[in-house]
C-alpha cells in the first residue's frame, strides 16, 4: 500500500474510532438516565405497601428498565469491541506509514 493510500486509510479509521467513541458516550448517557429513573422508582416504592397493586406495577416497571439497561450494556460492549479492533488496525497502518516514510528517506539519502 502506498503512502497516500495508507494515509487515507489512517484518516478513515480515525474517523470511525471517533464515531464509535461518540456512540459509546450516547449509550452511557442513556444508561445513566435509566439509572436515575430506576432510582426515582425505588424511592417511590419505599412508601408503598409490599403487596399493593401500585408496588407490583412499580416492580414490573423497574424490571423492564433493568432489562433495557442490560441490552444497552451489551450494545456498549459491542461498540467497545469494535473500537478496540479499529485501534488495532490504526496501529498496523501507523507501522506501514512509518515503513513507507523510512524507505522513502532511504531513497533520497
Amino acid at each position: 500500500m502506498g503512502f497516500a493510500a495508507s494515509q487515507a486509510r489512517y484518516l478513515m479509521l480515525t474517523a470511525r474510532k471517533s464515531d464509535l467513541e461518540l456512540q459509546g458516550q450516547f449509550i452511557n448517557q442513556a444508561r445513566l438516565s435509566l439509572a436515575n429513573i430506576t432510582g426515582d422508582l425505588f424511592a417511590l416504592s419505599a412508601n408503598l405497601e409490599p403487596e399493593s397493586p401500585q408496588m407490583l406495577a412499580l416492580q414490573a416497571r423497574i424490571a423492564s428498565l433493568q432489562s433495557i439497561d442490560k441490552a444497552l450494556e451489551l450494545q456498549l460492549r459491542r461498540v467497545d469491541t469494535q473500537r478496540d479492533a479499529v485501534q488495532t488496525e490504526i496501529d498496523a497502518v501507523r507501522k506501514v506509514i512509518g515503513k513507507n516514510i523510512a524507505s522513502t528517506f532511504k531513497t533520497f539519502v
